[in-house]
């Protein structure tokens, strides 16, 4: 199969993505469901593992995460970034100096409050033994590898815990596994007449 041409996918970039840049990304148009309704959007699909654990297969042709899991992990990711909680890369020269530079409650926004609250919230109901690897792994964008070798797991085997807290986190959520039948099954009656 022959791959797509990069410039005819660079041609049609929106502003503010420059060729070079979208060269070392992987975009796709993508619809996301709002409150507000599906708007469409730009994303870089090689940016969080966990879309490209949703996207990768395994043996048995399933995916490595299932959709609600993929769904849990990306509202956590959601509220950790509209909590204003992403580590800074550069100085921002807008804060106060005196008082060791830090925004005070005062600052924050209501939707800063309740997204900082529903975090917390969410990672005490996976409990200890699933957060931080929730934390690395959805927030922080952390590579599964990175994670088993920083804190000395097995190999593969953090793909096995994440899938476990994520179903913790999807539970808190309320988002459930589709559940499929076998179709070529034939249809079973119970009645009270036979």
């Amino acid at each position: 199969m022959k791959k797509p041409d990069k410039r005819i996918a660079t041609a049609l970039l929106p502003d503010g993505v420059d060729r070079f840049r979208a060269q070392h990304l992987d975009l796709a148009q993508r619809d996301i469901v709002t409150d507000a309704g599906v708007i469409s959007a730009l994303v870089n699909e090689s940016e969080s593992p966990l879309a490209w654990l949703a996207r990768r297969k395994g043996r048995d042709g399933r995916c490595l995460i299932d959709s609600h899991q993929f769904l849990a992990g990306e509202r956590l990711r959601a509220d950790f970034t509209r909590g204003s909680l992403t580590p800074r890369i550069t100085s921002h020269w807008g804060l106060p100096t005196g008082g060791g530079g830090s925004r005070g409650a005062g600052d924050m926004t209501d939707l800063v409050v309740a997204s900082r609250q529903r975090l917390k919230l969410a990672l005490d109901a996976c409990g200890p033994e699933f957060s931080g690897l929730l934390m690395d792994v959805c927030c922080f964008l952390r590579g599964l590898d990175d994670v088993e070798r920083e804190r000395g797991w097995p190999s593969r085997s953090a793909k096995i815990v994440l899938q476990l807290g994520l179903d913790r986190l999807a539970r808190h959520y309320g988002l459930k596994a589709q559940l499929k039948g076998n179709e070529s099954s034939p249809i079973r009656v119970w009645s009270d007449n036979e």
